[in-house]
């Protein structure tokens, strides 16, 4: 994997005046190490328009008290849209996005069946798939928490991502991705989160044969191999739909509360 330096662009040469309006590619603003965040990165390669990023260090300046001016919760993903709104959730953020999906590369009609079943795939994810991590989560980052309550929360989320795991795997139809030959949002918000089963150490990923599978080919896809690499502060330039990094401290100037 090739590495370089992270060179964030001034804010100034990001925003520019469209009859009269100040307009600016949206800004993606994604965490390391193993946010789930890196899922909407791919989704926006797979969308194909302009668009920008913020690398942001979850155990660092995630935590400073200045981030909470863009997002009290001390979260990631945030998204600031063209017109320098601040959105967070990720379900908020796959709704933008779908929104204006109109060649539907990465959705689909809002009124057909496909798209019902992609919000429901994608609202399973992000609730109890992704929260049944969160005892994990907290055992590995409370540094003061003693041993014997560590061992308790690993026990009850091991056993809680394991459940969650054969619900998805009863889900999981036979096909390329959640929902056809093509990845969609709901891939997108799956793949961010699946790899916490290996991160974790939780059980064999062979245990689920048919996420195994999905998982496979989601992360030898182009755009999501892009998303990991920048995560691990990689150089790569994608589909050049990407224009540059911006400064986190820039984003907190204009946009924070």
């Amino acid at each position: 994997m090739r590495r370089a330096a992270r060179v964030a662009s001034p804010l100034r040469s990001v925003i520019i005046r469209n009859h009269g309006e100040w307009i600016m590619d949206p800004i993606l603003l994604y965490g390391f190490p193993k946010g789930s965040s890196m899922g909407l990165v791919a989704a926006l390669e797979w969308l194909g328009k302009p668009y920008r990023l913020c690398r942001i260090d979850m155990l660092g300046e995630m935590r400073n008290p200045s981030y909470a001016r863009i997002n009290p919760r001390h979260e990631t993903p945030v998204f600031i849209t063209g017109q320098g709104e601040v959105l967070t959730e990720t379900m908020a953020i796959a709704a933008w996005l779908e929104a204006r999906d109109v060649e539907r590369r990465i959705s689909f009609d809002p009124s057909s069946r496909q798209a019902d079943r992609m919000h429901q795939l994608m609202a399973f994810v992000n609730t109890g798939f992704t929260a049944a991590f969160a005892p994990l989560w907290a055992a590995l980052e409370a540094e003061a928490m003693e041993p014997a309550a560590k061992s308790v929360l690993r026990a009850f989320g091991t056993a809680r991502v394991i459940e969650r795991h054969d619900k998805l795997e009863a889900m999981i139809e036979t096909r390329q991705f959640l929902l056809g030959e093509r990845p969609t949002l709901a891939d997108a918000v799956l793949v961010g989160v699946a790899r916490w089963l290996d991160f974790h150490a939780v059980a064999e990923k062979s245990r689920w044969p048919k996420l195994a599978a999905l998982r496979a080919r989601l992360e030898a896809d182009p755009a999501v191999l892009y998303a990991t690499a920048l995560e691990d502060g990689g150089s790569d330039p994608g589909t050049g739909s990407c224009k540059g990094h911006v400064a986190l401290d820039e984003l907190i100037a204009r946009f924070g509360k």
